[in-house]
């Protein structure tokens, strides 16, 4: 049985094998191979926190969300992206600030509960998307819950936690349908004016 290496460790040993002064965002995700779309969640997670972010944030979350419903190994970016040259030192930088993160973190997102990962992707996909889509909805700070969500199921993604999973999917039901009530209620209330 193969053991899975922790997330940090994984970004740890990536510039081991960078080649020149710059890398590719295509070539760190190919490195990463399926982890890329648990990596490229969180980070998009991350700047769905930022509120000047969380209009931009919804429509750049459906990329890897489709590319996850459609069954993709690893997240392709657009061309453009994909083989800008990004300086090795700046990567250095970033892993050396997300390693420590990682690490706190590792300490309770493990793999555990052996859940088939590739034939949940697309359901957790479609979750995504929903999420991203709740994102838009203009309610005060309405952004903060399911960009939370979406962190939550991209630790479980990097990690295979089928528990982190499950709780993370019954975290996004809840922010699907408080969202949801919200809409409703507003629907409502505006016909009721008219």
């Amino acid at each position: 049985m193969d053991v899975r290496l922790p997330t940090s460790v994984v970004l740890d040993r990536l510039l081991d094998d960078a080649a020149g002064d710059h890398v590719t965002p295509a070539w760190v995700l190919t490195r990463l191979g399926e982890r890329g779309f648990g990596l490229l969640m969180l980070l998009l997670g991350l700047l769905g926190l930022v509120p000047a972010l969380a209009s931009v944030i919804p429509v750049l979350l459906m990329w890897p969300a489709i590319q996850m419903i459609m069954a993709h190994r690893a997240p392709r970016l657009p061309r453009w992206i994909a083989h800008r040259a990004l300086p090795t030192r700046r990567l250095e930088h970033l892993i050396a600030r997300l390693l420590p993160i990682l690490r706190r973190i590792e300490v309770l997102a493990r793999p555990r509960w052996h859940t088939p990962f590739e034939a949940t992707k697309r359901f957790v996909g479609g979750v995504i998307l929903l999420l991203g889509l709740s994102m838009l909805v203009p309610i005060p700070l309405g952004h903060i819950p399911p960009a939370v969500v979406i962190m939550l199921l991209a630790f479980a993604f990097l990690e295979e936690d089928g528990v982190l999973l499950l709780l993370a999917l019954a975290a996004a039901a809840v922010s699907l349908g408080v969202t949801g009530v919200i809409v409703w209620g507003t629907i409502i209330g505006i016909e009721a004016l008219d």
